[in-house]
């Protein structure tokens, strides 16, 4: 239970901290504005030649040619409507017989309130065809994993938690199944004709830095399903992207520091930078694409060579609110197909209403609510039962469920 007061009282108690945090990233708007105006002088050959000079490994970011063709970093998006039913009539033309798929996860961790450890793991997909007919494809697959499998004996026990090993090895059996069925997608449909090939969204960033705080045993999983990803995308010709709303990224703004020789000289997130500038002040404007140079435990251990493989830009897909950042492997780019691929991505959020359409299908599909976990449980039981398995339940679970 919530009390109010409390938690006022707490938030008031704190508001010099936030008060500071605000006032420090205003003092330096006048800084981003001088940076943003020394890499407005540069070409993407010079700034590519500036940043070998600093002799970073990992700069943060590094110029795709889009960059000469975006003054200010902006490339302006040609659409404007009066209402949203203007918006919805220009997506419904872009996405016209043009295919969109997009892969979500849910799972089910282990209770220490059974005696049996059990989880599950649950991918759905969803691709809508945007046909005359209406055509879609809704589908989920439910994969359970038994005591042995929770509990292999080639981890390594120092690195986590009795409590915490179960649930780690279940969010990497999700991330690594929803990675394996984008990659059935692409390759059931690679040999379609290049405009029937679908979209695929990929609901989160390629650059996976939150590996790099495991073991490289641990990472190992992630980063054989991103490049396997990426692989795919590449062999079977099939546009890949990676979908963040609300990133906390800083590529953008570490390439830039390391331009000016003052490593960890700026507070802001890329977002918030773009916000800061004013650098998309209209609906659907993105930025260049960048190659992803992230400088983070997983590329300065070797395991992020991949990174260089992603590019990544920032679309306005809502005002008032920092832009959402997309990223697509690096053959896309050099393909010059990241216009098509974009339209598609702001058509989807216009249907979507600010978040892609099939993105939000595919998490409604397979979202696994608490309600469920308790069938869930139910069913074990059952199973349990009529296979003679020794199964029960503690009393503070069961006292729970009375009360709730």
């Amino acid at each position: 239970m919530l009390f109010t007061p409390k938690v006022q009282a707490a938030l008031e108690a704190k508001q010099p901290h936030f008060k500071a945090y605000q006032n420090s990233l205003q003092e330096q708007q006048g800084l981003v504005v001088d940076w943003l105006a020394t890499l407005a002088q540069q070409t993407a050959a010079s700034l590519s030649v500036l940043l070998d000079e600093r002799g970073v490994a990992w700069p943060g970011a590094r110029p795709t040619p889009e960059f000469d063709c975006a003054p200010n970093l902006l490339l302006p998006f040609a659409g404007r409507w009066g209402n949203h039913v203007d918006a919805r009539g220009w997506a419904m033309t872009v996405l016209k017989d043009r295919p969109v798929a997009a892969v979500d996860g849910s799972q089910i961790t282990p209770s220490r309130d059974f005696s049996i450890a059990v989880g599950a793991v649950q991918v759905g997909w969803f691709i809508n065809f945007h046909e005359e007919g209406g055509r879609y494809i809704k589908d989920v697959e439910f994969e359970v994993l038994a005591p042995g499998e929770l509990n292999d004996g080639d981890e390594d026990a120092s690195d986590h938690s009795e409590s915490t090993f179960p649930t780690q090895q279940i969010n990497r059996l999700r991330f690594v199944r929803e990675c394996d069925r984008l990659c059935a997608i692409m390759a059931e449909y690679a040999g379609v004709e290049e405009r029937q090939r679908p979209l695929c969204l990929f609901d989160g960033s390629l650059i996976i830095s939150f590996a790099g705080q495991m073991t490289p045993a641990h990472a190992q999983p992630y980063v054989r399903a991103v490049r396997q990803l990426l692989d795919c995308s590449e062999r079977y010709q099939v546009p890949l992207v990676g979908f963040v709303d609300s990133s906390l990224s800083k590529d953008l703004v570490t390439m830039l520091e390391v331009m000016q020789n003052r490593p960890g000289g700026l507070r802001y997130t890329d977002g918030g930078l773009i916000r800061a500038a004013n650098l998309l002040s209209g609906w659907g404007d993105r930025t260049p694409f960048f190659y992803c140079g992230r400088d983070d435990r997983l590329s300065r251990n070797g395991l992020g060579d991949f990174y260089g493989d992603v590019a990544f830009a920032y679309v306005q897909l809502g005002m008032g609110r920092a832009p959402a950042r997309i990223e697509v492997p690096r053959w896309l780019v050099e393909a010059g197909q990241t216009d098509d691929a974009v339209d598609l991505v702001r058509a989807e959020c216009v249907v979507g209403m600010g978040y892609p359409y099939a993105i939000e299908t595919a998490d409604a599909l397979t979202v696994i609510s608490q309600q469920d976990r308790q069938r869930f449980y139910r069913l074990f039981e059952q199973f349990a039962k009529r296979t003679e398995l020794n199964f029960s339940q503690a009393r503070k679970a069961i006292s729970k469920q009375i009360r709730r």
